[in-house]
């Protein structure tokens, strides 16, 4: 019998682990053929985390992401989500939690090319069961807007904006549920180098409001900006350590502008 849909994910104390995933396993049948994409997997996240998530293809790492953005379900084990075994919830019943708790970031940015940064922002409201008038959404989706830096963008069309402001866009558009969760799948992939780090400075500040975030990435310069690193290999945990030497975003980028305005002379 499918679980019901939890009318509240907001049921333990607030110093408990957000994401709590134990012994979770994942095969998917290609054919004849069985692939164990996780072999046994658990960990914990605490409320607050900024979490980097690495690994080389195949090691499991997107399986994993998919599980905790509740796009897929394990084969067995468990994944608890603010203390709720999500493990065996039906598909609606997943999509509401998405819905509730959680906020994606992609490489590919994902936004509709024929509608505004605003427009784009607002879709996630427009789709849930929010009942906020015209001006509401309008003031929501401008205000999370100016919150990673895009204020007076709001009318501009994705072939208007840069990379980077595509990329504030779709940061913007998974903030705009207020999640507690923010999972970032390789965000900074299409990005160059100063870019990256202008996009982890607004993770960073996301952080430090309290948002849980959880990033794969590819790139170890990437995840030093977090404050935790997990690497994965053959579906499982390799290491999990917090990074020793975190870069701070705001001082990277003053040394890059310094660098480029001194090579300019």
């Amino acid at each position: 019998m499918a679980a019901a849909i939890p009318t509240e994910l907001h049921s333990i104390a607030p110093d408990k682990a957000v994401i709590r995933v134990e012994d979770v396993h994942k095969y998917y049948d290609l054919g004849e053929t069985r692939v164990h994409a996780l072999r046994g997997v658990s960990l914990e996240i605490q409320r607050g985390e900024f979490l980097a998530i690495m690994g080389a293809s195949g090691s499991g790492k997107s399986t994993f992401m998919n599980l905790l953005g509740c796009l897929d379900k394990p084969t067995s084990g468990k994944y608890l989500l603010d203390g709720i075994d999500v493990s065996e919830h039906d598909k609606k019943a997943l999509a509401h939690i998405r819905n509730q708790k959680l906020g994606f970031v992609f490489q590919g940015f994902n936004l509709l090319p024929r509608t505004s940064a605003r427009e784009n922002v607002e879709l996630p409201l427009l789709y849930g069961k929010h009942r906020l008038s015209n001006a509401q959404l309008r003031e929501k989706a401008d205000a999370v807007l100016a919150s990673v830096g895009l204020q007076g963008r709001e009318d501009h069309h994705p072939s208007q904006l840069s990379g980077g402001q595509q990329q504030r866009v779709a940061i913007a558009r998974a903030l705009i549920n207020d999640p507690e969760i923010l999972l970032a799948d390789e965000p900074t992939g299409n990005l160059d180098s100063r870019t990256s780090v202008e996009i982890m400075g607004v993770f960073q500040q996301l952080n430090e409001r309290g948002i849980t975030i959880v990033m794969v990435t590819h790139e170890p310069d990437i995840a030093s900006y977090a404050r935790r690193d997990v690497v994965m290999r053959d579906g499982l945990v390799q290491s999990d350590r917090a990074v020793s030497q975190r870069l701070d975003a705001k001082t990277e980028l003053e040394r890059i502008i310094r660098s480029t305005s001194e090579e300019q002379e």
